[in-house]
């Protein structure tokens, strides 16, 4: 197996190495802080505090990164429950480190001496630092601090415990084929059986989305739809008391340091500012949607009653959740007439990947080499190095981990493994990230197709993984995509375009068995389909954020009620009986707590830079995809201009009475 140059990742770890490895981290890190909570204010200087400070957040990423992202991955459970152990051990060690009065104090009496020729990147090193201080509560009484500290030690251990229940969560429903009918015979023939002859069925993501999409029998979909928003036995009951704790842990945290509710606390250093902005946002963005929805309701039932009295299926008058994503289809393939089977024939995974991949580079003036043999944790996955094309300098390497497997991370997701940023000895540490993604494996007879849903999150994650790779920021602290959350998916989302846009689309298809181009015919269809169900897409993430954001805003909560009530209320549905999706809603425990209204006001942002530049000069164009770049993810957190720009943007176009003609037409809002 090779070592990749620059790439500390090493994957060939044991349960005993791990903590071995861990127990090391955290005696180095102790003492780097020992040493800038020694100093007197008088002998601060930026070597021995700043430089010292990022130096140990350089080193200390990357291991630790190391460590605990086998709990997502490993294919040996043994592994993951060690990831696990040092995850808690660590994030209890990051508590411990992050409220050292001692070098709070050093920090502060650094600020006030720093040198004025110091680099704006140093300065916003500082004060962010100081402000993070703040937050802790570092200014606060020792009872205080010790308060915080206890509530942020035991949430830490909740969000982990979390997670860890949705990977492991290995459910399996069993049906006849009459109870599948609806699929395609190529996705039956590639379910496993069981001793009785009935065809298994996970509710890992290729599975349970397409029987959601096509299976007829709504008993069936029923079943599927109460399993997948229970994950019984290991998230229902485990995951709602721990989302219930959380939202009551993290109040009383915001109530210390001075703040009326966790989502005032969260939403101090995000874009929107306060809870108030976000409401707003979401319920105008709700009124503007109403008519297309109830429109798009009618359609449904309408479909819904052909359907019963057609096959003899009781219609109860109402779409219910286990309706919603078939009903979805059934209108896009009727009223687009785009056939969703016969398009994933033109989506075999490895030509979207190459084509991707080719996209990627020529828009951002990069070249892409697979690295063989190297080592990696599972044998499917790739690692690539990525170098810029014009001067050869290496930038970094991802890794592709793209199909599911017992135990691993069940999203898509870019997750940043060792920051871009400035070492110790002044050099530049390359970045490392890796794509997690749950898409169709192969068969016997016949490749991963996508579906072009699963070519735009493989477009859109990669996006992620783009933004880790050229980020050019000195400190970790800054790198890739630890810009505030409420922008962090408009890069990503703004490269979604080019999964509805011809050129891109032709590039990364070809007919799995004929190796011929989409027809132009379905090419037009699937862009015209842009639009189908947007109304009701849409109030859909407006429902997930508006549950975000009540919880946060209170100090306690109901979730499977509370969740109900708003799916009433934004939807025109209740829950299922016997469900409670927010305890499978993992990003409530992983880090969008209070922000998950960030996919929808990113969207914003993400539009506007695709039309005033992309749309206007060619998708295609070198110079505007090295101005995005140089603009967009090179500065990653480092810099705050282009905030302010979306600021802007997001005052002139979201609150617009015409925003809903203006981008309705070309995209889901």
């Amino acid at each position: 197996m090779s070592t990749p140059k620059g790439n500390r990742m090493i994957w060939k770890l044991t349960p005993d190495i791990i903590k071995k490895s861990a127990d090391e981290l955290m005696s180095k890190t102790k003492a780097a802080y020992n040493g800038v909570g020694a100093l007197s204010p008088d002998a601060v200087t930026y070597n021995n505090v700043v430089k010292v400070l990022a130096d140990n957040d350089c080193e200390y990423e990357v291991k630790r990164n190391n460590l605990t992202f086998l709990q997502l991955v490993s294919p040996e459970k043994e592994l993951r429950d060690a990831s696990v152990e040092i995850d808690k051990k660590l994030s209890e060690f990051d508590v411990e480190m992050s409220m050292r009065q001692d070098v709070y104090d050093a920090l502060v009496a650094f600020e006030k001496k720093i040198p004025s020729e110091e680099s704006t990147e140093s300065r916003r090193y500082v004060e962010r630092m100081i402000k993070i201080g703040r937050r802790n509560g570092l200014h606060l009484s020792t009872e205080k601090q010790q308060m915080i500290k206890e509530i942020k030690k035991r949430m830490s251990d909740l969000c982990i415990d979390f997670s860890k229940n949705l990977n492991e969560e290995n459910t399996v429903l069993t049906f006849t084929v009459e109870e599948l009918v609806g699929l395609p015979v190529d996705f039956l023939k590639s379910l496993e059986k069981n001793e009785d002859g009935k065809l298994k069925v996970t509710l890992k993501y290729p599975h349970y989305f397409p029987c959601m999409k096509k299976v007829r029998n709504p008993e069936t979909r029923k079943k599927l739809e109460t399993a997948f928003n229970s994950r019984y036995p290991r998230c229902l009951h485990p995951n709602t008391s721990i989302l219930e704790e959380l939202v009551e842990l993290r109040s009383q945290n915001a109530n210390i340091l001075g703040f009326p509710t966790h989502a005032d606390f969260i939403l101090e250093m995000r874009m929107a500012k306060d809870p108030k902005n976000v409401k707003t946002f979401l319920v105008d963005l709700a009124q503007k949607l109403r008519p297309l929805q109830s429109q798009e309701v009618k359609v449904f039932l309408n479909y819904k009653q052909e359907e019963c009295e057609k096959y003899g299926y009781e219609f109860d008058g109402k779409i219910n959740w286990w309706d919603l994503r078939y009903y979805m289809t059934i209108a896009e393939e009727c009223q687009y007439e785009v056939d969703s089977n016969l398009l994933k024939e033109y989506f075999p995974i490895e030509v979207v990947t190459v084509g991707l991949l080719n996209i990627y580079q020529e828009l951002l003036n990069l070249k892409f080499t697979q690295v063989k043999d190297a080592e990696v944790w599972h044998p499917e996955v790739t690692l690539y190095g990525v170098e810029d094309k014009e001067s050869s300098n290496l930038l970094g390497y991802f890794y592709l981990d793209l199909h599911p497997r017992e135990g691993k991370f069940g999203h898509a997701a870019c997750f940043g493994l060792q920051p871009g940023c400035l070492q110790s000895d002044g050099t530049r540490q390359i970045s490392v990230a890796a794509m997690l993604a749950n898409f169709t494996k192969s068969t016997k007879d016949r490749p991963a197709l996508l579906s072009h849903d699963e070519v735009k999150t493989y477009f859109h994650e990669f996006g992620h993984v783009m933004h880790e790779i050229c980020s050019q920021a000195e400190f970790s602290l800054f790198r890739g995509t630890n810009v505030e959350v409420d922008f962090l998916e408009a890069p990503s989302q703004m490269l979604e375009n080019w999964c509805w846009e011809k050129e891109p689309l032709r590039r990364m298809s070809k007919h799995y068995k004929t190796g011929e181009p989409i027809p132009d015919d379905l090419l037009e269809k699937l862009i015209k389909s842009r639009i189908a169900n947007a109304g009701m897409f849409n109030l859909r993430k407006i429902l997930l954020g508006m549950f975000d954001q009540t919880i946060h805003t209170n100090s306690k909560a109901d979730t499977a009620k509370l969740f109900s009530e708003l799916s009433e209320k934004y939807l025109g549905f209740t829950s299922t009986e016997g469900t409670n999706m927010p305890a499978s809603f993992g990003h409530l425990a992983a880090g969008y707590d209070a922000q998950f209204y960030g996919y929808l006001w990113s969207e914003v942002f993400c539009m506007d830079m695709f039309y005033t530049r992309f749309k206007k000069e060619g998708i295609m164009s070198p110079k505007v995809g090295g101005d995005y770049r140089r603009c967009i993810l090179q500065p990653g957190a480092s810099k705050v201009r282009h905030f302010k720009r979306c600021t802007l943007v997001y005052q002139t176009l979201m609150f617009s009475k015409t925003q809903v003609k203006m981008h309705a037409p070309v995209h889901k809002i």
